[in-house]
Parts: structure tokens; sequence; C-alpha cells
């Protein structure tokens, strides 16, 4: 149940979130596919305020994507609405700790993200409305499951598009933990997700992106999720990502 103290009790119960990081190569739901890749190591770090080579063998990124870097870390820019960049981690994980530093990015209808996905489509999510200072969503689907919208909630964070924040996300097989600079926002039990069927269980990839929401190739539900149409007058809209642990 949602605790943080700042909590807005904004649930999304209308608006489509069509999630530029979220899709599959191969379903093991729909056919065989080749095995996922496992970390080799107890646990990974990656430090992206050392430059280009900080992406190494772990990291993949979107056709398109262009990663730059600077002292700030990783930068995610978007100047026109064909832009999503994103990469992906080489590995998967089961079960877990997941920890982002990072500067989410300002715009609106920019929506900047952490998503954790299987290749059935698992999800465990942070995401971040450019038009919206004050707070960031969390949410979570099963196998895909997108039936109901009511899963998605909003937590206070202060100037997430201006200042550095530690994002947390603590997966066990029996609950799911988002925080916030080391405060627990939200808590997913097991038997809270549809009785564990909407709980993710499979192994999980870690992506981080910046897209456009309120672009003109997204339906009219996600622009009005995203916060409305997105103009570039204000253009690079810039997403930062100093450091990923897992553990």
């Amino acid at each position: 149940m949602p605790s943080y103290t700042a909590l807005l009790g904004i649930v999304l119960t209308s608006a489509v979130a069509v999630h530029a990081q979220t899709y599959t190569n191969c379903n093991p739901m729909n056919k065989t596919c080749p095995a996922d890749t496992g970390l080799d190591q107890w646990t990974f770090t990656t430090n992206f305020t050392e430059g280009e080579g900080s992406l190494g063998k772990n990291w993949t990124s979107a056709i398109g994507t262009n990663v730059t870097f600077n002292d700030k870390g990783a930068i995610f820019n978007i100047t026109d609405d064909t832009q999503a960049p994103t990469i992906s981690s080489a590995f998967y994980v089961l079960f877990g700790q997941v920890e982002v530093v990072m500067q989410a990015s300002p715009g609106t209808g920019i929506v900047s993200s952490i998503v954790l996905e299987s290749d059935d489509l698992d999800e465990i999510d942070w995401e971040w409305l450019g038009g919206n200072d004050t707070s960031v969503e969390t949410n979570y689907f099963g196998k895909g499951n997108t039936s109901s919208y009511d899963r998605a909630y909003y937590y206070a964070v202060d100037s997430p598009t201006t200042e550095m924040h530690t994002y947390t996300i603590d997966w066990t097989k029996d609950a799911v933990k988002w925080s916030i600079d080391g405060q627990v926002v939200r808590t997913l039990e097991y038997s809270d997700a549809n009785g564990g069927v909407d709980f993710p269980q499979t192994p999980l990839r870690v992506k981080l992106g910046n897209w456009c929401g309120g672009c003109s190739a997204a339906g009219e539900g996600t622009v009005e999720w995203a916060g409305g149409n997105t103009t570039f007058e204000d253009a690079p809209y810039l997403m930062y990502v100093e450091s990923v642990k897992v553990r």
C-alpha cells in the first residue's frame, strides 16, 4: 500500500501508456526462444560518468540511439519526434535490486523511464512526465496484461528534472518495493497483483530511455497521459543517467 508521506494519491485509470521501451524480440509464451543471459557476478555497477567506454559489452543500444556522455553521465537526447534513445542491459536478472541515479528530462509530453522487462512482458517501471517536476510514476504489468490501467501510482519527488535522485527497485519472489533516495514509497505484495497472476516473476532486463509520449505518432490516450502535445521550441530534452547498480 502506498505509504510515502508526500504521496499525491493519483491512480491512472484512463490513459493508455504506450512505452517506447516495451517490446520483446521473442516471447517464450508463443514460441521457443534462446536462453536468457544472466550475470556472471553477484553485483554489477556501471558508472556512466566514465564516458562511452562504460557501455562496454553489458549494454546494447536501440536502433537510432546515440547516447553521449559528460560529467553528469549518459545523456539521452531528444531534439525531434523521431528520437527515442534507449539502452538495454545485455543480461537478465531474476530477483534482486536495481538502483539508478538519474535526472529525468523536462518537456511537455517527454517521458523518461526505467523499465525492467522480461521476454514474456513482465514489467516493473519508473516513469517521469517531463511537464511535471514534482512527481514520478511507479507501475507494473504481468505478461503484458493491459486489460486495466489502475496499477500506476504517482509519488512526490523534489525537482526530478533538474536534480539527480536515486531510484531503486527491490524485487523478490514475494514483493516489489520502489524507493526514492533510500525511502520506500510503494510495496507490491505478490498476492495483490491479481492473486499473483500479474506479479513479475520471470527474468528481466534493465531498459533506460527517453521518448516522446506527446508526439504526433502517439495515440490520443498516450498524449493525454504524457501531459499534452510536445513542441520542440525548448529542445533539446535531456535525460541524464549517472550510474546503475544491480545486486
